[in-house]
């Protein structure tokens, strides 16, 4: 029976690399990894002398017979990401599944990761964490997401790319609150940065000055008075409260759509009653902005 070695790598500085990571991807019979010329860099500096195959998002499931196969051979498979621990927003879970369920042994060989690495250096409550990887690319899916974090106590974690970093710290605010928070950027590198405040002053300062590279967020969870009011249910909202709160939606530039979804989650209210009031509202700021046909001056009087 083969075994199946999930190996965590370097996030940025290669000392960081565990000397039993070395010892199993020296001894394994293949190597595979989500982008072979990362993983080469690390060979040829420890001079491993594999090449590795690669194991990404999109042939995942084509490679999962092939090691199979392997295993069934008593041959020893050691999955890398690009960087730090695999699966963890990585591929894998896929073929470690698969591995399992035939009955071969799957090892881990822990050490570097973004996520543990950035709880390490926020300064924010450890005792329970809630990752969310990568959030949905769609707002109302993201909205959706979010939402359902409202009221817990655990400690937030997330990866997000640089050039959506902003718009991701002003959406947490939104709909979070304006909670302390951390940006951890390119851990562990020679341009490390951590920046720590609340919520809102991170969206500013991202926004201002875009980061680059590898960033992952951590943001601190409800309070003890957000977690009591969303044990005993949102509080009820006026209609008054509603159209002031969709109003101000709008004033941010949110849509019709995304507002329904984000205030009945918020208050309870049926989503396509709060859409309806949104459109009224819409069409009825509108339409006061736009003049009538007969308010207009005409000609004679625009000349005078």
């Amino acid at each position: 029976m083969g075994t199946l070695h999930i190996v965590a790598t370097p996030i940025g500085n290669l000392e960081d690399v565990t000397l039993r990571a070395l010892r199993v991807l020296r001894e394994a019979d293949w190597v595979l990894a989500e982008d072979t010329r990362r993983t080469r860099i690390l060979l040829d500096h420890f001079e491993i002398q594999k090449t590795p195959t690669s194991l990404h998002a999109h042939n995942e499931a084509a490679r999962v017979e092939q090691v199979l196969a392997a295993l069934d051979e008593e041959r020893s498979v050691a999955l890398v990401s690009d960087a730090g621990t695999p699966l963890v927003s990585d591929p894998g879970a896929r073929l470690v599944a698969a591995v399992a369920a035939a009955g071969h042994r799957v090892e881990a060989v822990p050490g570097a990761s973004a996520l543990l690495s950035a709880l390490c250096v926020a300064g924010l409550d450890t005792q329970q964490v809630l990752f969310l990887g990568f959030l949905p690319r769609k707002r109302g899916d993201q909205t959706r997401l979010l939402e359902r974090q409202r009221g817990r106590p655990e400690t937030i974690v997330l990866f997000e790319s640089p050039h959506r970093v902003a718009a991701t710290f002003a959406e947490l605010a939104r709909v979070l609150g304006d909670r302390s928070a951390c940006l951890a950027r390119e851990l562990t590198k020679r341009h490390e940065e951590v920046v720590r405040g609340p919520l809102s002053e991170l969206a500013v300062r991202c926004e201002a000055e875009p980061p680059r590279g590898e960033c992952t967020l951590v943001v601190a969870g409800a309070s003890e008075d957000e977690q009591i009011e969303a044990s005993l249910g949102a509080p009820a909202r006026t209609d008054a409260q509603i159209d002031s709160e969709i109003e101000a939606g709008f004033a941010r530039g949110e849509s019709v759509r995304d507002l329904a979804s984000l205030l009945a989650a918020r208050t309870g209210r049926a989503r396509r009653e709060i859409y309806a009031r949104a459109v009224a509202l819409r069409a009825g700021g509108a339409a006061e902005r736009a003049p009538a046909a007969g308010d207009r001056p005409g000609p004679e009087r625009e000349r005078r």
